[in-house]
């Protein structure tokens, strides 16, 4: 697991007078936040599913953009909750003395509703110029990497607001730490983010355990005067106590009204699935029929049969050797990239595994390559500041015009030569033109096709869980997603 990023170095204070007259809290308009409203819309995924629903900011006031200000306020409130200190030292600060304010019970703790946690803030593209430049690519475009660091930052955000102890002194800091278990799904529309335009995220949690919080992240760009989808996100957090050393109990999250209801039973559809994709996981369970069948005849494809040889392997046309369709790169983190127990935040992981797999999308097609899905990222153990991480990705999987896409993060020992796997991303990315197919060598590689048909089916809604009610098509049917 990786914790969250918190960026502290000195952050520049952002001029924002041109957001001043759309964009501040709810109590500067006397406007308290239980008169958000909601307003479902539906809409259709690329597969005939319902994917969207809305909601309206706060009523009687349709100029207020957002309610948390930009995002470089959101990050300052972070701190400023959590009473972090600013500047790199090798020795975090202990926060032993706030583990005596952890919840030792839900029981304790009042109940939240999906509206308590819902809010959103703003990237001013348009009137921060230095800003901009770490946004822009190299063609005009937003570099989707940065969004998904935003994104991770806003994740955490969303939970702060879900989060309330009534015991907890004035001018104590917040006795949590939250984690990035997963981000789940990732869907994307066919608008591509310009540099020039203000960026809007939008959230609130979607479903709580015990320890843990589910949230729905949505982005939009405004173009003409009008907000645009861009995409939206599942994040998976955890909930850990103030020195991150075990599970803390967080607030139950109780559904408003037949909506939030359903929303939260898709929550509830999504852990199950989860837990039935550890069971098939092809690292526990071995493959289907189906899938050894299908590895079997790619066997076949690859060999000359009246030879009788089975280890002289043949390319047949079509095909792409998996082993040559990979790239690779090496990663060092800093103090900037560091959170606040001096480890690497996920959402710089993301942003370099996501550049580096359109990079190798972009040398498989041998043309601009489109990213349609990220259906799993998953932080499996903290990376430590300083360290050096090798990136890996490989194209595992490809399906007429799309490709499949898995990043590997391993943190790299110098000395001793030794890898450690902490973090794995997958991407289906498209192109106008049909794709070669990809032909595995070894039965490990064999694997990493059959993994990559899977993510594949399921972030194109091909295998969709057939349960009941409206989470039973999509995963983001019952989100509050304006996407």
């Amino acid at each position: 697991m990786i914790t969250t990023r918190l960026r502290l170095a000195s952050v520049p204070k952002i001029i924002t007078r041109h957001l001043s007259t759309n964009c501040g809290y709810p109590k500067r308009y006397g406007i308290e936040q239980h008169r958000l409203i909601r307003n479902v819309v539906s809409g259709k995924s690329l597969t005939g599913q319902r994917m969207y629903s809305n909601i309206d900011y706060l009523r009687g006031d349709p100029n207020l953009e957002c309610t948390a200000g930009t995002m470089n306020d959101v990050k300052q409130t972070i701190i400023k909750k959590l009473a972090i200190e600013v500047g790199y030292t090798p020795f975090v600060s202990t926060r032993e003395h706030l583990v005596q304010y952890v919840p030792q019970s839900v029981d304790v703790l009042p109940p939240r509703s999906m509206q308590d946690s819902f809010t959103s803030a703003i990237i001013p593209l348009t009137t921060d110029k230095i800003l901009k430049d770490k946004y822009v690519g190299f063609m005009g475009n937003v570099r989707l990497g940065r969004l998904m660091e935003d994104m991770d930052m806003f994740a955490v955000w969303v939970v702060h607001k879900h989060v309330q102890l009534p015991d907890l002194p004035e001018g104590v800091a917040l006795p949590y730490t939250f984690v990035t278990i997963l981000v789940d799904k990732i869907d994307f529309s066919d608008l591509m983010p310009t540099h020039d335009a203000d960026i809007r995220l939008s959230g609130h949690v979607s479903w709580v355990g015990r320890t843990s919080v589910e949230v729905v992240v949505w982005m939009e760009q405004k173009l003409h005067g009008k907000w645009r989808k861009l995409t939206r996100a599942l994040f998976l957090m955890a909930a850990r106590d103030a020195t991150n050393t075990k599970a803390a109990f967080i607030n139950p999250l109780v559904p408003a009204n037949a909506e939030e209801k359903a929303i939260f039973d898709g929550g509830e559809s999504r852990k199950k699935r989860r837990s039935q994709l550890q069971k098939e996981d092809l690292l526990k369970a071995e493959p289907n029929d189906f899938e050894q069948r299908m590895v079997h005849d790619l066997f076949v494809k690859s060999i000359d049969t009246k030879s009788r040889a089975f280890n002289k392997r043949i390319l047949p046309p079509g095909y792409v050797w998996m082993e040559e369709a990979t790239m690779a790169n090496i990663v060092f983190s800093h103090p900037e990239d560091r959170n606040a127990h001096n480890k690497v935040f996920g959402g710089f992981l993301m942003r370099n595994a996501l550049e580096l797999s359109w990079a190798l999308a972009y040398n498989f097609a041998k043309r601009r390559p489109k990213l349609e899905r990220i259906s799993d990222i998953s932080f499996h153990h903290p990376v430590d500041v300083s360290s050096m991480l090798n990136m890996q990705a490989h194209v595992i999987y490809t399906d007429l015009h799309y490709m499949e896409i898995v990043v590997l993060a391993d943190v790299y020992d110098a000395v001793t030569g030794q890898q450690t796997t902490t973090n794995s991303f997958f991407y289906t990315y498209s192109v106008a033109e049909r794709l070669p197919k990809i032909m595995p060598k070894t039965y490990h590689e064999a694997m990493y096709y059959l993994d990559g048909r899977r993510k594949f089916r399921y972030a194109m809604g091909i295998d969709a869980p057939k349960a009941a009610g409206p989470s039973a098509s999509n995963p983001a049917d019952e989100t509050k997603s304006k996407l």
